[in-house]
């Protein structure tokens, strides 16, 4: 994780963004007053941060990735075997589930070039490990590396869900959605 401290403006910056995050998964149609008001500011405090909603949005969509390049960053400095990379993986993304759900249910991002190539730098490394993991015989080879990515990030956003909602316990949920992936997509000889 970036070591630098924080300027009290960056950090009232990074509160805003966090605060927005979590009222648009909720209300995705909330006004900038609205944020605002969520977030216990002025307007005229958020429009000191973030000129228009469009600048807003690209900002929470780029601090997303921020936040989970991060978690990708702490992981790869941990001791991590072929099998034990996507349990923690995982157990790393799955707090910042808001997060991935405003990457992935907010639709004006996906035409932002920044935003595009943001995301393609998040995922090229997880895609990598993925290729690497079918070329050991760890995961299935018929499915492209791009596809398994693409059920894990679905599959994280689902299961941030049901624990938002009470229908999965917070300490459960890593474990039962490594062994819902796993499952799909380990082959039969993994690990022997």
């Amino acid at each position: 994780m970036n070591s630098k401290k924080l300027t009290a403006k960056e950090a009232k910056r990074h509160a805003i963004l966090d605060a927005a995050t979590e009222l648009l998964v909720d209300k995705p149609t909330a006004s900038l007053h609205d944020i605002a008001t969520y977030a216990g500011i002025g307007i005229a405090t958020l429009h000191r941060y973030f000129e228009s909603r469009e600048q807003l949005m690209l900002q929470l969509g780029l601090r997303a990735t921020e936040l989970v390049k991060a978690k990708m960053e702490a992981l790869a400095l941990d001791e991590i075997t072929d099998e034990t990379y996507i349990p923690k993986l995982v157990e790393a993304l799955i707090p910042l589930g808001d997060k991935i759900y405003f990457l992935t249910h907010n639709n004006c991002l996906a035409y932002n070039s920044e935003m595009r190539a943001a995301e393609d730098q998040l995922k090229a490394p997880i895609e990598q490990k993925f290729k690497s993991l079918q070329k050991k015989g760890y995961l299935r080879s018929e499915v492209s590396s791009e596809w398994i990515f693409s059920v894990l990030y679905a599959l994280l956003f689902h299961t941030w869900q049901q624990v938002q909602e009470g229908n999965i316990a917070r300490k459960a949920a890593a474990s039962l959605l490594v062994d819902t992936f796993m499952n799909g997509f380990k082959t039969n000889h993994a690990g022997k």
